[in-house]
């Protein structure tokens, strides 16, 4: 399968969004994740994986689709609104993207790094990549 999904470095995230007021940013991991290690400043919580099964959730395209004014592509001339992804380190947001690709949206990105970043040498995670390691605007619950 063609991978559309777009990979963004955070800082390349950011100023997407900065630039383009349709653009949509949406924290996909779980709830305990998006409320107790915080999230990025203005996304959207719509969870991909989530407590108590860890089982995808079946309505997730339908919540993303309700994000972009209730459909994908309403004005022809503006084509679609761009759909911003992002979790923990980049790997769920690169499936949950593939998964809108296949449903219709045509421009899709995930933060290539997720919000902590990889885990360093000494399993600690936002210590070398991700959007809070970069000084991006987060907040935590």
């Amino acid at each position: 399968m063609q991978d559309d999904v777009k990979s963004l470095t955070p800082q390349a995230a950011w100023e997407l969004l900065q630039k383009n007021p349709r653009a949509v940013l949406v924290d996909i991991r779980s709830n305990m994740e998006y409320l107790f290690v915080g999230h990025p400043v203005g996304a959207v919580h719509v969870p991909w994986i989530d407590e108590p099964d860890w089982t995808v959730n079946p309505q997730f395209v339908t919540q993303v689709r309700k994000l972009v004014l209730g459909g994908i592509c309403h004005e022809d001339d503006a084509g679609c609104a761009p759909v911003v992804l992002i979790c923990r380190s980049g790997k769920r947001s690169l499936e949950a993207g593939r998964e809108l690709i296949r449903n219709g949206f045509s421009e899709v990105y995930h933060v290539d790094e997720g919000f902590e970043g990889e885990l360093d040498e000494h399993h600690h995670r936002s210590s070398v990549g991700g959007w809070r390691f970069r000084g991006l605007p987060w907040e935590q619950c």
